[in-house]
């Protein structure tokens, strides 16, 4: 199985500091949508690994958060892409609770996403804008990839997980990934 795991917020769509909580504000990036669906013609499996703890701040329930999902979903299908599964954390870090193991940069998604496919992980690329999108991807051995959208423009090359790879955006990255798609685990390795 070719699996690629992507982050949503910052990197598949506009990212907001006081949150993504409708459908409405749920907008993608530009060539975000077209570089899932050239991956996804590439035979490459998609799932997404999010942080939503607007969940447990309140700022929006499990309707709008599958709308926003749904409206993705839709959005793909029309320019021929799928994502096949959304892995989220729901929980608040300010809840004052002990912390969650799912939370990124926690690997707890991504542990979920390996025992669900069955896959090992160093041969799945993950791509995210956060430092904490790359940290818990590569505690389970993911190739990390880092977009220059959403909340990345300020982050220094020097401070991630030694053999990030860097692209401009998701549909950087597609290009990337198709070009090197039988060497891009002995480049980062």
């Amino acid at each position: 199985m070719k699996l690629i795991i992507l982050d949503r917020d910052g990197t598949i769509n506009h990212d907001r500091d006081d949150y993504v909580k409708s459908v409405d504000e749920w907008i993608p990036l530009d060539g975000a949508l077209e570089a899932i669906a050239k991956l996804s013609q590439a035979g490459y499996t998609m799932v997404v690994a999010t942080n939503q703890s607007g969940l447990g701040r309140g700022l929006y329930d499990m309707a709008a958060l599958n709308a926003m999902h749904d409206k993705m979903h839709r959005l793909l299908r029309k320019v021929g892409g799928r994502v096949d599964a959304i892995f989220f954390c729901p929980h608040n870090p300010a809840s004052g609770d002990a912390p969650c193991h799912c939370r990124k940069p926690r690997p707890g998604l991504f542990e979920k996403i390996r025992d669900r496919y069955g896959v090992d992980m160093t041969t799945v690329a993950s791509v995210g804008d956060t430092l904490r999108d790359l940290q818990a991807s590569v505690a389970v051995g993911c190739a990390p990839h880092l977009v220059r959208t959403g909340k990345s423009q300020h982050q220094t090359p020097e401070h991630l997980p030694e053999g990030t790879r860097i692209h401009a955006d998701l549909m950087a990255f597609a290009d990337w990934m198709i070009a090197h798609s039988t060497t891009h685990l002995a480049i980062h390795v």
